[in-house]
């Protein structure tokens, strides 16, 4: 008891390192830690240590001696082990909570050594000593449950995923139609908000739809599937090939599906996937409600609700959504080609290659990993689906053909402009066309002020011009300007021309 007073007079009055307080009383450096983190575990301080006899101190360290002949109460080894699921929880502290108990029970190396001597006695597999909230196992399971046909009789099987958290064993399954990426995606979502949480690492196996490129050490992650991590900011760790005991969690939560979920239902018939889904959600209740033996008959929801629930990282606002990628070269048109519809880019990107991000409801279009482009998914086989934003200032002006615009400048130059503009704009059955004159009509500002503009117009609207040309050739020729006299009125009659040469409407009559 003196090593232990002196080791906390070193280190808490004079102010010396674990290292140096080793060597001052000749013992290791992690015994030092390890008093001076239980005298604070305990409450103590400097003052409280001085104060105390070495019978008290020993007794606040490590317990009441048991009375010569006394039997010191032995520890749970089933409720270390589960309580060392949580997070932050060493046996250290687990001994001071047994003492709160037992203030005459074991010292803390015979509390350690008791834990450790059943832990080895369970054999090798219980070495994973999983963290609450750590990991989240997921497979398939090798027998398959089956949906039979209403019509035909025909019976399709389908696949069952099964979901383990490591510390609390609290399981989830359900059927799929396939392994196909688009059922591993859903299946994984519903997983997560069925626990309400997501743990901080995925363990799937190297299946094709989890890792595009095997390797026992750094396996290539799916890309869709790594995105889904990423959206429940969790990582990717598949166990390595031919390495059960890398998921030796969800091997037996397989196991335990078949018995107490597929076996079951063998004599049941089931029509519908989402029937059979119905039916495997009612057996999960009791599956996870179940007491399990090697945890002193505590089950995995109340080891979940106890232990994990809370350790869990918090589900996003929005659920993921599935999408496949797709390698794309921009058109000379600054659009991609995705499921034969066209997607615009920024123009600059043309004859670029970018990689498109493709969901049921959004087309997202990336160009050296940075996002460029957003548009909602569109059906339609051969259309187009343009951001005015995209198009480069030229290809903009002419899009948007703001009627409204063309007339507000027409106006701006007088009255006669404005009459002629809604004329080039009205006149043509078809439209496109019209909005081809009036922009030309426009055109010609930049090259002839408003004043002949405005007597071109006046000119032009007296001979029933329905086209910019006339205005135009006008300007021109420098002829606005002339009085109408110069040219023939439209529908004028000519002066009758007296002559003896002409014979006259009399003549025919006879």
């Amino acid at each position: 008891m003196r090593k232990t007073r002196e080791i906390l007079r070193i280190c808490w009055t004079l102010g010396r390192s674990v290292r140096q307080t080793a060597r001052a009383v000749d013992i290791s450096a992690g015994a030092v830690s390890k008093t001076t983190r239980r005298a604070k575990a305990v409450g103590l301080s400097w003052s409280q240590v001085d104060e105390l006899s070495d019978e008290e101190l020993d007794r606040r360290m490590f317990g009441e001696r048991p009375s010569p002949g006394e039997t010191r109460p032995e520890p749970d080894v089933m409720w270390i082990h589960t309580e060392l699921r949580g997070v932050g929880v060493t046996l250290e502290a687990l001994h001071l909570d047994y003492l709160a108990a037992h203030p005459t029970g074991l010292r803390h190396t015979a509390f350690c050594e008791r834990y450790r001597r059943w832990l080895k006695k369970r054999g090798l597999k219980m070495r994973q000593n999983h963290k609450a909230g750590d990991k989240l196992f997921v497979d398939f399971s090798g027998k398959r449950p089956v949906v039979t046909d209403r019509e035909t009789g025909e019976q399709r099987s389908v696949e069952l995923f099964v979901a383990v958290l490591g510390a609390s064993n609290y399981t989830f399954a359900e059927a799929t139609l396939s392994q196909q990426l688009p059922e591993w995606i859903s299946v994984h979502v519903h997983a997560l908000e069925f626990f309400g949480g997501a743990a901080k690492m995925l363990v799937p196996d190297q299946l094709r739809s989890a890792v595009s490129d095997p390797d026992r050490h750094e396996p290539t992650i799916q890309r869709t599937y790594r995105n889904l991590a990423r959206h429940y900011d969790c990582a990717v760790v598949p166990a390595r090939p031919g390495k059960p005991r890398d998921k030796a969690k969800v091997e037996v939560a397989v196991q335990v599906a078949q018995r107490w979920i597929l076996a079951r239902m063998r004599r049941e018939t089931f029509f519908t996937i989402d029937a059979l889904n119905q039916r495997i959600a009612e057996l999960l209740v009791e599956l996870n409600d179940r007491p399990m033996r090697r945890f002193g008959g505590t089950s995995r929801r109340e080891l979940f609700e106890r232990l994990e629930r809370n350790a869990l990282l918090p589900l996003p606002s929005r659920r993921f959504v599935y999408s496949e990628w797709a390698n794309a070269r921009v058109r000379d048109d600054y659009h991609v080609d995705i499921d034969k519809h066209f997607y615009s880019v920024p123009f600059a990107l043309a004859f670029e290659q970018v990689e498109a991000c493709v969901s049921a409801t959004t087309v997202e279009v990336f160009h050296r990993g940075k996002e460029v482009a957003v548009h909602a998914r569109s059906k339609e086989v051969g259309g187009a689906t343009t951001n005015k934003a995209h198009m480069p200032a030229h290809h903009r002006n002419w899009a948007e053909r703001d009627e409204g615009a063309l007339i507000d400048w027409a106006q701006a130059i007088g009255p006669f402009a404005d009459t002629m503009m809604r004329r080039l704009l009205t006149a043509n059955p078809c439209r496109e066309q019209g909005w081809r004159s009036a922009w030309g009509m426009r055109r010609l500002h930049d090259d002839y002020p408003s004043e002949r503009i405005e007597a071109a117009c006046e000119r032009a609207l007296y001979f029933g011009a329905r086209s910019y040309k006339p205005l135009a050739r006008m300007l021109k020729l420098g002829r606005e300007q002339l009085p109408p006299s110069i040219d023939a009125a439209p529908n004028s009659e000519s002066e009758s021309i007296e002559h003896e040469n002409v014979r006259g409407p009399e003549y025919y009559l006879h």
